[in-house]
Formats: structure tokens, sequence, C-alpha cells
């Protein structure tokens, strides 16, 4: 298959078959061998073919489905900025899928997570030079602040852009196809709790299934109420009667950080983590960093991100890429502001 496959990037690349022979020292009609798989390659060409497309070796073989979507899935969660050749790449794989199963689930979804990333990666670099233009043109109280929010995802203080109606009506029409799943009617509350639709927010709550679920969305609710001790009271019950459920005591340092109540929202956030068993979940530590630095404590916020990567680390043998990158860079940005004291 690797002549198949050298074909494939050299026609992405449109460039003839001489050309990539100059390129790495060979005849056109070796190229041509290679392609019509009348021969492979000398091993010591790989490497050359693979720096030349600007691929890995492994790349310019055929590889099984499962272990191909398998590296797809950990570009995605490792890679900062995937570069466009390699998206394009992986763009057209999935899609060839997709002729052949239209209702090919996972391709589905690793197309979306796919776009995801380079809508993030995007949004990045949109902050990046919205903030550049802003400290640029103070003055400039539109394009530069209306990008840099889009950037974000923040709202902008039109109701109409910063609502979820889309997200609701999308919600609501998968319900009415499949009532019986859990999760879509948490995600259906939480969009009508973040748009202020309280009354509507109420009518579901109380068809969610899970207890500490309905009970940490009633707490919620009662905050955004002002009912702020019925809140509390709703979000310490969910936690006392789920003594088990890290997710539950997650809740609780969630509110108690809408509350004000930061060290008691630490020491919820910490336990949550501490309750999970390896594969540990890092929600807890990294509301933790967002705490901290709330109330100026850099140095708990850098030792809640070096315990993210110890976590990393320890639960899922992954000491490199995006994931540990994200929160080295946090730990240099949060050294810095220390400098600055």
């Amino acid at each position: 298959m690797i002549g198949m496959n050298i074909k494939q990037l050299r026609q992405e690349k449109h460039i003839k078959q001489d050309t990539l022979a100059d390129a790495i020292g060979v005849s056109a009609q070796a190229v041509s061998k290679w392609e019509t798989g009348a021969s492979d390659p000398d091993v010591a060409l790989l490497p050359r073919l693979a720096t030349y497309f600007g691929v890995s070796i492994d790349e310019l073989f055929e590889v099984p489905r499962a272990e191909k979507m398998e590296r797809i899935q950990n570009m995605i969660w490792n890679e900062r900025r995937i570069r466009p050749e390699t998206f394009d790449r992986t763009v057209a794989y999935l899609e060839g899928i997709l002729k052949e199963d239209p209702k090919d689930a996972e391709a589905l979804t690793m197309l979306s997570e796919l776009y995801n990333h380079r809508a993030h990666s995007d949004h990045e670099n949109a902050s990046y030079y919205a903030e550049r233009a802003l400290e640029a043109d103070p003055e400039d109280e539109n394009n530069a602040w209306a990008a840099y929010l889009e950037a974000n995802n923040a709202p902008c203080g039109d109701e109409y852009l910063d609502n979820h109606f889309s997200v609701i009506r999308f919600i609501r029409d998968y319900i009415e196809r499949r009532p019986d799943l859990r999760y879509p009617r948490i995600l259906l509350v939480e969009n009508l709790l973040a748009d202020h639709l309280l009354d509507e927010a109420e009518a579901e709550i109380a068809k969610m299934k899970k207890e500490y679920s309905r009970t940490g969305a009633a707490a919620k609710l009662a905050f955004l109420r002002g009912d702020r001790e019925t809140a509390r009271k709703l979000w310490e019950k969910c936690a006392q009667d789920n003594p088990t459920v890290w997710q539950a005591t997650d809740m609780l340092g969630e509110g108690y950080r809408r509350l004000g109540m930061y060290e008691e929202a630490l020491a919820a956030f910490d336990k949550s983590f501490t309750m999970q068993n390896a594969p540990r979940y890092t929600d807890g530590l990294l509301a933790r960093a967002q705490v901290h630095e709330q109330l100026g404590d850099y140095e708990g916020a850098i030792e809640d991100r070096k315990r993210i990567i110890e976590c990393l680390r320890t639960d899922y043998d992954v000491t490199d890429g995006e994931e540990v990158d994200a929160s080295a860079r946090e730990i240099e940005r949060l050294k810095a502001l220390i400098a600055k004291r």
C-alpha cells in the first residue's frame, strides 16, 4: 500500500513524478514503479520521503482502521495546531469512510471533533490578534472588541447573539426522538438555565432521571432565582446523599464558588479529585487553579497545574503533547505574574 499512499501524497501536493524523483534522488521510473506496485522504495529512502511530504514514516504505510482512528484521536488530543495538509488528509480519509457508510457514527464524530479542534485553534489565533489590536488602538470599541468576544465565545450584550436558541431547539427535537436518553435532558436544562429561561428549566429538571443531577440542577435554579440559602442547602444535600459520586462533590465546589465561599470550594474540588479511581478526571484541579488565581494565589494555581501534569503522567502515561503543554504554558504565565509583584 505504500505506493498508493505515495501517489496520494504526491497528488495532494500537485507535483509530478519527476519532481518527486528529483527531490529524493531517484528516477521518475522508480517513482512510477512504486505507485503502480511494481516495486517498493528502499528502506533508506523512507525518512527522505516522509520529510518531503511532511508525514511520519508510519503514515507512508496503510494501517488498520482501528489504529488509524486511534492516531487521529491522539492527534486531536495532543496537538495544539494541526498542520493544514495533515488536516485535509485526515478529512479525506474520514469522508472516504462516509462514502461507504454515510451513517458511520465514529467517522462522523471524529470529523466533528477535528473541525472543533481547528475552530479552537483558529479562535486562539483570533483572540491573540484581537488583543494586539486593542493594545494598538484602545479607542476601537467595535471591530477589535467584537473579534475578541467572538473568539472567546463571550457575551456581547445582544440577546439574539448571546442566547442558545438554536441549541435548545435542536436538543428539544432530539429528546422527542429519543426520550429514553439521560444526557440530552441534562444539556437542555443547562442551556435553559444559561438563557435564564427558569420556568422552562424547572419543568425539565423534574424529568431528570439521576437524583444527584436533579438536585444539583435544582440548586443552580434556586441560585439564579436569588435564593442563595436554598441553593447552598441543595448543593450540600447533593454531596451528602451521594458520598461516593465525585461529580456530586464537584457540583458542590461549583456551588460554593458561585456563592463566594472560596475556601470551601477549594476543599470540595480537591475532594472530588481524590475520590476518583485512576484514570482520574482533572476537572477539580482545573477549577482549583482558577479559584486560586481568582484569589491572587498564583503559587496555589501553579501547584494545581503541576498536579494536572502529574495526573496525566501517572494515570494516562502522557508526558508531552497539548494536554501537558497547556498547563505548562499556564505555569509560565503565572510565574510571570508573580515576578511582576
